[in-house]
């Protein structure tokens, strides 16, 4: 007999795509796995690069966009549906994992057509538009906050798939040179790449060590470089890039992270032990961020500067950067508060909840 055949379905951003490879790591000596997504999102990149089969369908967003972009992704999802079914049966899928984002919704109602067993994975307080929708259909879930659990039949809370080396991380060096990473998310934060630059002379000129390292995304990679060349800021003391691949690594060489509150930024940040300014992304559905970022900030782990402070107060991020950065005490117990939140057997849980339902 063959090995167990899972699907994961979804995508779109590294907090969709990140913890499904995470779970995938997990099964794969013990199943095989296919990816099923769309070429819009990170997986058409990050699956392949992994190693893993990927079926591409054709799938866009439906919660907070334009009403002529809701009915373009309204009559695209018959046909998505559709292949959707066709890929599971013809895959042989014995279980399926939705993540999120724009192929999971078509890919989650195909396999519940088709009655193969579906776990749903909700990294939120609050669960996104395509799991509220089948929440109450599929066979279980796994969820990463208590209050998501009423939106789904058979939920356990597992935490966030995170990748190992977080995990294995080392403490904090006080004795190594100072390095803020600024990260805003796969795609790049406007507003990060908006401030930073401009500060960052004054950073560099209060602290003689400090090395900056910027992820601004792909669209904005060249005019946030260009930003801090135009500071005057000491060339080889910051760098931005487009994309950071081995996020593990630039993590563990930071004494303080930069970033949006993402739940799976927020869940690597713990497993890293790292200490955090988050910033939420204002616009996120149900104000999921900023939920995050309180959880995080109430346990000790972050520092929180919400977009509306910033706009009123540009300059308190300045204030704010230099009394994490002056406190290595601060900046310590911060991060062993973290590493509290973390949860290591996160993809293990969900790998062997994945193989349960494939048995049954």
């Amino acid at each position: 007999m063959g090995r167990v055949r899972i699907a994961i379905v979804g995508g779109g951003t590294g907090g969709h795509i990140i913890p499904a490879l995470a779970v995938a790591r997990e099964l794969a000596d013990r199943a095989e796995i296919l990816f099923i997504g769309t070429n819009r999102g990170l997986e058409s990149k990050l699956v392949p690069e992994a190693g893993y089969r990927l079926e591409l369908i054709t799938a866009g967003p439906l919660n907070q966009v334009s009403m002529a972009t809701r009915l373009r992704t309204a009559g695209q999802l018959p046909l998505a549906l559709l292949d959707c079914m066709r890929i599971l049966r013809r895959f042989g899928a014995q279980a399926v994992l939705g993540v999120g984002g724009y192929a999971s919704g078509p890919g989650m109602a195909a396999a519940i057509l088709l009655r193969i067993p579906t776990l749903a994975f909700e990294p939120n307080a609050v669960p996104g538009m395509t799991n509220r929708l089948v929440g109450r259909f599929v066979t279980a879930a796994a969820v990463n906050f208590p209050p998501a659990m009423r939106w789904f039949r058979n939920a356990q809370v597992t935490g966030i798939p995170v990748r190992p080396e977080f995990f294995s991380m080392p403490p904090m060096d006080a004795q190594q040179p100072l390095h803020l990473l600024i990260f805003g998310g796969s795609q790049g934060a406007r507003i990060l790449n908006t401030l930073l630059p401009p500060l960052s002379p004054t950073l560099l000129q209060t602290f003689p060590t400090l090395t900056i390292l910027h992820q601004a995304g792909a669209r904005h990679a060249e005019a946030t470089r260009a930003a801090y060349a135009a500071s005057g800021a000491p060339a080889d003391r910051w760098r931005v890039e487009p994309f950071l691949g081995n996020m593990a690594a630039c993590f563990e060489r930071a004494h303080l992270v930069l970033a949006r509150s993402g739940a799976s930024t927020v869940a690597e940040l713990a497993a890293a032990g790292r200490p955090a300014l988050l910033i939420p992304f204002a616009a996120a559905a149900d104000n999921h961020q900023q939920r995050n970022a309180e959880v995080m900030e109430q346990a000790g782990a972050a520092a929180m500067l919400t977009e509306a402070t910033l706009q009123q107060q540009p300059e308190i991020l300045a204030q704010t950067l230099q009394q994490l950065l002056a406190s290595p005490e601060r900046l310590a117990a911060m991060g062993n508060a973290a590493r509290i939140l973390a949860h290591p057997q996160a993809a293990s849980s969900m790998a062997e909840r994945l193989l349960a339902l494939a048995g049954k």
